[in-house]
């Protein structure tokens, strides 16, 4: 029931998206077609894709740096959980000024920056999260045996915080793919991203297209979380 539940939206914009006319107070599509389909560009699909990839590699890796500062410093863990809890428009509208002075405005490199702070505090704290639980005497005792650093990391430091690094890398993907103030406001509406062709369409009462936009614009983190579920059992 729950499941039926969850997955209701996703099948009613799939018939939203293949319907030709569909008029009140008619329950069901009189005409079906495939135009909605045909009008989704490959530009917003490409840019969020590459947005959030940039943004999820960016975060892990900051997410590694910082996670032991954040554990050790109150500081650290102010500053980290304060850009979580800016509100974007807020965060958005403070950088633009900062980017504009940097050439960095109305640019896709811009955006992939900005992605990266709201990203960022959820791929530190799950990779935080994963240290606190790793013992340092393993990889001490694997340095006594002759392990080199990176021998070290590869088999004895990295898969204790690849549980951490996989979360921290989810949540950094679905916030990029899905953020709609900031893009608008440092890519100016030059970097055309999914959530802003979807609010387009939406804005021009294009139901069907506005649909299989949604639809794609679904995939990514339903593949994603599915994924993550799988690797977990």
């Amino acid at each position: 029931m729950v499941r039926f539940v969850i997955w209701l939206p996703v099948v009613f914009l799939l018939i939203r998206s293949l319907a030709g006319r569909w008029l009140w107070p008619d329950v069901w599509p009189t005409e079906w077609s495939g135009r909605a389909w045909g009008a989704v560009r490959v530009e917003p699909v490409v840019n969020s894709l590459g947005l959030a990839v940039v943004a999820m590699v960016g975060a892990v890796l900051l997410g590694l740096a910082l996670a032991g500062p954040f554990r050790r410093s109150a500081w650290v863990r102010w500053g980290v959980l304060t850009v979580a809890l800016l509100p974007p428009l807020a965060m958005g509208v403070g950088l633009h000024g900062l980017f504009l002075r940097l050439g960095l405005t109305d640019s896709w490199w811009g955006v992939a920056l900005v992605h990266l702070l709201p990203a960022t505090p959820y791929a530190v704290m799950a990779v935080a999260a994963s240290l606190s639980r790793f013992d340092e005497d393993l990889a001490a005792q694997a340095r006594t045996l002759g392990a080199s650093g990176w021998q070290v990391w590869r088999y004895v430091k990295g898969p204790a915080l690849l549980p951490g690094m996989a979360t921290g890398a989810a949540f950094a993907f679905v916030i990029s793919w899905s953020q709609y103030v900031l893009t608008a406001v440092i890519g100016g509406g030059r970097v055309l991203t999914l959530p802003m062709a979807l609010v387009g369409y939406q804005k021009s009462g294009d139901e069907a297209v506005a649909a299989a936009v949604g639809l794609v614009f679904l995939g990514a983190p339903v593949m994603l979380s599915l994924w993550v579920e799988r690797g977990w059992e």
